[in-house]
């Protein structure tokens, strides 16, 4: 199974793909690291970023898709566009989505000794976290 694990961060969704056989996670190095919703306020791009997100999983036969949470208020709480990106990457007709908390990603990773491949790039570690963790 593919699973794509997603982190919204400003106007961009960062990817990692990994391939889940059994008890084992493999990173799949893909030319597409993140996709960006340009200028928010215009339907059109909200069309863009849905077309862009619904083709990369679509191309990339993926199965899952995680979204590692964002807090609602206080002062971690995601921007309004993750929000937005979120609700196009859930409409997607593809896959099902589910959502992963900060808690559960931190709790698997302080129970697991978690070695990052080398083709990841740093900003697709939290992606690639809550990919694993699912």
């Amino acid at each position: 199974m593919k699973v794509c694990g997603i982190d919204l961060k400003a106007s961009n969704a960062i990817l990692a793909v990994i391939e889940k056989k059994d008890e084992e996670s493999v990173f799949i190095p893909l030319e597409i690291k993140k996709i960006a919703l340009d200028a928010n306020d215009e339907q059109k791009e909200m069309i863009q970023f849905y077309d862009n997100i619904s083709g990369f999983l679509k191309v990339n036969l993926i199965n899952k898709v995680v979204i590692k949470k964002r807090a609602k208020k206080g002062n971690f709480s995601g921007g309004a566009n993750t929000f937005k990106m979120e609700a196009a990457i859930q409409l997607n007709t593809v896959c099902d989505v589910s959502l992963l908390s900060s808690q559960a990603i931190s709790s698997y990773e302080k129970k697991n000794d978690i070695i990052f491949p080398k083709e990841i790039k740093k900003y697709q570690e939290a992606a690639y976290l809550t990919a694993i963790c699912s």
